[in-house]
């Protein structure tokens, strides 16, 4: 089964971190996904770019209407995503607790539709 872990950035704590505590993030992240590839379970990865870079769009009565950002105001902004093979929740939810940016916010862990 497909699990999409979407990580969830917490801005408060990103601001307060120093660049060494980054650094240290970033380099268990890449192990982290290294181990994922070798283990057979990553599918996917990429972080995103600063939500205010974003657009949503919302189509009502055939009307498009696009406004800046996210879509909702949050403490926490999207900041990524992780695409997973696992046997079961689980063992998704296993593997997300093994990654670093946890710490930084929040990770959702939501089984795909297998459309």
């Amino acid at each position: 089964m497909r699990y999409l872990c979407l990580f969830y950035i917490d801005q408060t704590l990103v601001d307060a971190a120093s660049k060494e505590e980054w650094a240290e993030i970033d380099r268990e992240s890449l192990a982290s996904n290294e181990e994922l590839q070798r283990s057979g379970h990553y599918l996917a990865s990429n972080a995103l770019a600063d939500p205010k870079t974003a657009k949503t769009l919302r189509v009502r009565a055939g009307k498009a209407s696009w406004t800046d950002g996210p879509f909702a105001e949050t403490k926490e902004h999207l900041g990524g995503f992780l695409l997973i093979e696992a046997k079961n929740l689980a063992e998704a939810m296993e593997i997300a607790e093994r990654d670093s940016l946890a710490r930084m916010g929040a990770i959702e862990v939501r089984e795909t539709a297998g459309f």
